[in-house]
Order: C-alpha cells, then sequence, then structure tokens
C-alpha cells in the first residue's frame, strides 16, 4: 500500500522551508531546501518548531514523521550563515538552543525518516527523533572537527549513548568515519533499513500504528524510556512505576483491558 499517495497538504501555515502534510492520525514534516541539501539554519529550525508545537497540540495527530529527500535528509547546518558569528553572540542569544529545545518538548513519538545525507547537524536532527528509519543509502556522520569545532546540537551526547564511546569518539575525532545504513542498524542508531522509494510509506505505517494506540499511554512510554538516560536504575524504575500506576486512571487502560479480556478490538479514545 502507497500511504504517500494519501496525504493531504493542511492548509496552514504556509512555510518555505518546510511542507507539512496529514494522513489519518499521522502529521509528516518535509524539510524543504533542495538546493542547499535541506542544510540546517535559523529560519529552518523555527519552521519544524512551529510545525512541530502545532502537530503535539492537535487531537487529531498521534504520532510524526520527519523526512527530507532522496538524496539529503540533511547535509550539515548551514555554515555560510554561522561563520561569522562570536562567543558573545552565541552565549547571549543560547544559539542552537532553540534546534533542540521544541523537539525535545514534543510529547508525541518522531519518527525520523532518512534517506541519502544526514552529515553534522542532519545526523544531530535524526538522533532528536524517537526512532530512525533509514534509506539503503543514507549516511549518517559528524564531520564538524573539519571545521574546527564540534557537534553543538548533541552529537556527543546522543551519538555516544547510540553507539558507544569508541566509535563516537572515532566518528567525531576524526570527522571522515561516516556509517552506512547497514553499519548504523548494527549499532542500534537506525531502526529499520528500506528502499529509498519505500522508506517514507513504512515510517508513515510505523506512526500510523503508533497513532492508533491510547495517546496518553504512549505519550506516558515515550517519556519513561527517553528518562532512562537521565536517571539512575532505580530511579528510573519508581519513575516507570509511578506512570504504570497513572494509566489506571485513563479511560484507554479500562477499555484496552476489558477489550482483552473480552477477545476484541480494543476502541481507544486517547483519554
Amino acid at each position: 500500500m502507497n500511504f504517500t499517495t494519501s496525504i493531504v497538504s493542511t492548509e496552514a501555515p504556509s512555510y518555505g522551508m518546510i511542507k507539512t502534510e496529514t494522513q489519518g492520525r499521522v502529521a509528516v514534516i518535509t524539510l524543504d531546501r533542495p538546493k542547499a541539501l535541506n542544510a540546517l539554519c535559523n529560519e529552518l529550525f523555527h519552521e519544524i518548531n512551529d510545525a512541530l508545537s502545532r502537530f503535539d497540540n492537535d487531537a487529531g495527530v498521534g504520532a510524526i514523521v520527519l523526512t527530507g529527500s532522496e538524496r539529503a535528509f540533511a547535509a550539515g547546518a548551514d555554515i555560510k550563515e554561522m561563520k561569522d558569528a562570536d562567543f558573545i553572540s552565541n552565549y547571549k542569544n543560547n544559539f542552537l538552543g532553540h534546534w533542540v529545545e521544541q523537539i525535545s518538548k514534543t510529547r508525541k513519538p518522531i519518527i525520523a525518516a532518512v534517506n541519502g545525507y544526514a552529515l553534522g547537524g542532519g545526523c544531530e536532527l535524526a538522533m532528536m527523533c524517537d526512532i530512525i528509519y533509514a534509506g539503503e543509502k543514507a549516511v549518517f556522520g559528524q564531520p564538524e572537527i573539519n571545521l574546527g569545532t564540534i557537534p553543538g546540537a548533541g552529537g556527543t551526547q546522543r551519538l555516544t549513548h547510540a553507539v558507544g564511546k569508541s566509535k563516537a569518539m572515532e566518528m567525531i575525532l576524526t570527522g571522515s568515519v561516516n556509517l552506512s545504513a547497514q553499519e548504523a542498524m548494527s549499532y542500534g542508531l537506525v531502526s529499520g533499513i528500506y528502499p529509498p522509494e519505500k522508506l517514507l510509506d513504512e515510517a508513515i505505517k510505523t506512526a500510523a500504528k503508533i497513532a492508533s494506540k491510547g495517546a496518553v499511554s504512549v505519550q506516558m512510554a515515550k517519556e519513561a524510556i527517553n528518562q532512562a538516560f537521565e536517571l539512575s536504575l532505580s530511579s528510573g524504575l519508581h519513575f516507570e512505576r509511578r506512570l504504570f500506576q497513572g494509566t489506571f486512571a485513563t479511560k484507554d487502560q479500562k477499555e484496552g483491558m476489558a477489550a482483552f479480556a473480552e477477545k476484541r478490538k480494543p476502541n481507544f479514545v486517547h483519554e
């Protein structure tokens, strides 16, 4: 089944660097700077953040897919925009802060569908998402060291969690060791690999499956998983248990368990 053919563009707002679409309970955000290989810049991130906030607060949306083009998810940050910046202005304006804050605050699951290059900020953007699916020719890397700087939007942190210290050190310190889709899969950076032309459909299919579950429990599960990177095991287990207990105050828990006992499909109301 081809999911992309049934996607209907939303009417508002109008963006200049991204496209937004919906299919059922799935929202799709597509980076759209083809001449720059979707290089990341302030305006682009403001648009991404606006779309994420809008979809996160839309009760009709249960999951979000973030993607680029077949040639590039995002080939890095826009160097022309940042090359003349200085420390004081960066510090005062919290440069790159808004690149990560909205995605980190988004309660609904985000699936990155990565085709082509995901380098520098592009790799970091993919890692900000909750699940990464890769096209067969996807390439992941952090080449910032070649520009006299280091990753600044999570590369040293999220990549290390994903692939381990040694491989993260090698990739970041040399700036020349990139991961193919197959290598990224072997390290656990991505969850699935698909032909480029089928990648978006597969991401939407998974997003639709997630969106069909009870929205409250999905968001609680995402929150609990993310806390595994922040808390000690004992604190994490306590946090998880409290959220689990909290699900028993929801209509969807009552419906889900009743449906299981009655051997029927649940009808979740996302409450």
